[in-house]
């Protein structure tokens, strides 16, 4: 039958979908619990909370960074998978549509705007002291690396995990602005302090609703990817002034 032996029924539900009200159930239905969800979230912040978030980029910082960074998405992952037995954390690299015109001009869009208004931030704040001087080729790969590493991880955390896990129990709106709010603490944490959630408040918020519209974890990763090379030129031209003349500031 479809229930094993000595199993109970409730085990057997199978669910097509996240959201609890655009599931498709088979068997008997269970609404995701709230708290086990938010304990996956407070598993992976842990997991970040353990070491210091100032950007650093010697061997072992960026072997910490590679290890709870990477722990804040496999362990939540692994429980949710195989203890919880859910696929509530689920990664949708890509999907079957392709990217229009809108998708395509908002990169475009990201690097001008990024070009525009992340030298003035970074420079005009002081901010950019927040990350370590890179005057050396290896410094600068480290700092290249480094910026977009953690770029992917965002996406990964906050929009494939968090995001992802809230909106099992909120409306998109709410999950959005939860996530936004997690996503940007750790941002500041990281180094964008000053004025700066000015800008990631509404970068995170954009990045949930993009994901929601386009159900692709490829594109909100190209995006961050493509506004953290602008961050990393605007690091190295601030570190070293007349290096990459190419912006304004």
């Amino acid at each position: 039958g479809l229930i094993e032996r000595g199993r109970r029924a409730e085990d057997e539900v199978v669910r097509v979908g996240s959201r609890l009200e655009t599931a498709r159930v088979i068997g008997v239905h269970r609404p995701p619990s709230l708290t086990r969800d938010l304990s996956l979230i407070a598993i992976g912040l842990l997991i970040v909370s353990i070491i210091p978030l100032a950007a650093e980029l010697d061997n072992l910082a960026m072997l910490r960074f590679t290890l709870a960074l990477g722990g804040a998405v496999a362990v939540p992952y692994v429980i949710s998978r195989f203890v919880y037995r859910d696929r509530a954390i689920s990664f949708p690299w890509r999907t079957h549509k392709r990217w229009g015109r809108l998708q395509w001009g908002w990169l475009v869009a990201v690097l001008v705007l990024g070009w525009l208004i992340l030298p003035f931030y970074f420079i005009t704040s002081g901010v950019y002291q927040n990350w370590p001087v890179v005057d050396t080729p290896d410094l600068i790969a480290r700092l290249f690396v480094g910026v977009g590493a953690v770029g992917i991880w965002d996406e990964l955390f906050f929009i494939c995990a968090v995001f992802a896990l809230l909106r099992r129990h909120f409306p998109d709106l709410v999950a959005n602005l939860l996530q936004a709010i997690v996503f940007v603490s750790f941002l500041w944490e990281l180094g964008y302090r000053e004025w700066g959630p000015l800008l990631t408040i509404p970068f995170a918020l954009l990045q949930g609703y993009i994901f929601l519209r386009t159900h692709s974890l490829a594109y909100v990763v190209t995006v961050h990817l493509l506004f953290d090379a602008v961050v990393f030129a605007v690091l190295v031209h601030a570190h070293n002034p007349g290096l990459l003349p190419i912006f304004l500031v």
